[in-house]
């Protein structure tokens, strides 16, 4: 078995996130990574609750513990191409973790 050089958990569940389009952004991300041949190198998953409602669709990118909020479909190329193989999160999706994105 494989172990995956990054893990991306995208919420999917919880009161606001469903509501906000999250399995559309966990398609879009699934979609990216299927398309560039990288499911051996990049897993996405879907998670339980978050714990930060009305922030989201939420994901969390790992091991860099990195925290993306307000996801829409069309950021997930973004995040593929600049973070996931560039290795340069995505800034003006980044979640401090207080409810605001940094910028």
């Amino acid at each position: 078995m494989e172990i995956y050089k990054k893990h991306v958990f995208i919420c999917t569940t919880g009161k606001t996130c469903p509501l906000d389009g999250a399995e559309e952004v966990l398609s879009a991300f699934r979609k990216e990574i299927s398309e560039r041949g990288l499911k051996k190198e990049i897993r996405i998953n879907k998670t339980g609750c978050l714990d930060q409602c009305g922030n989201g669709p939420m994901a969390v990118v790992y091991p860099e513990q990195c925290w993306y909020a307000h996801l829409k479909p069309e950021d997930a190329k973004e995040i593929v191409e600049q973070h996931l193989i560039g290795g340069q999160p995505v800034e003006r999706c980044l979640y401090d973790g207080r409810g605001r994105i940094v910028r």
